[in-house]
């Protein structure tokens, strides 16, 4: 239960966490050990953003259900594989009951794995230049935006390199899972070095 002058609850094992952070051994464990913490890599970078947009229209649990399908299912997340992906591979994600199958999500994934593999490191260089260091922590959830100018900026500079199936508010959700925003309340017992 939320502490009304707090906006954190006490999990189970006492310590205080982000709301959503609770309820599933799930998102208990994405929340206290991956969620905001620094992502630098490339493949990690792909790996969040697609899992991000493949949740878009859907509950977080079910992309954290399906992670390790999606794992195997898109070679780690390993641009460079993915990039090579034909009309087979479309097929056998399509036909992947572990994963999300939508093709608009499949296509931009592979596709996004195409421009990420041609760019490189420039791509993770770009996307950790968002990087918001120092930002207060919010309060409650009520003061985590669903958009920011800066994801509204990434989206649209992601997008000019031909990134796909990736809107302001994807932008921001993936800014938070990677670490370029620390959005952790303020009395949630994870705290997170800056990117």
């Amino acid at each position: 239960m939320a502490d009304p002058g707090t906006g954190s609850v006490v999990g189970p094992d006492g310590r205080r966490r982000c709301p959503w952070g609770v309820g599933d051994p799930l998102y208990l464990d994405y929340h206290d050990t991956e969620w905001g913490r620094p992502v630098t890599t490339v493949q990690g970078l792909y790996e969040r953003l697609t899992l991000e947009a493949f949740q878009s229209g859907l509950a977080w649990i079910t992309i954290l259900r399906k992670r390790p399908a999606f794992r195997e299912a898109f070679a780690g997340f390993d641009p460079e594989t993915v990039a090579r992906f034909d009309d087979r591979d479309v097929q056998r994600l399509m036909a992947d009951p572990g994963i999300v199958r939508n093709r608009a999500k499949i296509d931009a994934a592979i596709s996004n794995a195409r421009v990420i593999a041609d760019w490189g490191q420039g791509f993770a260089d770009l996307v950790l230049s968002y990087a918001q260091p120092g930002r207060p922590r919010p309060a409650s959830d009520a003061e985590i935006p669903a958009v920011t100018p800066e994801s509204v900026a990434l989206s649209k500079e992601l997008k000019k390199h031909g990134i796909r199936f990736l809107g302001p508010t994807t932008a921001y959700a993936s800014m938070q899972a990677v670490g370029l925003v620390d959005d952790h309340l303020v009395d949630c017992f994870v705290t997170i070095e800056p990117v």
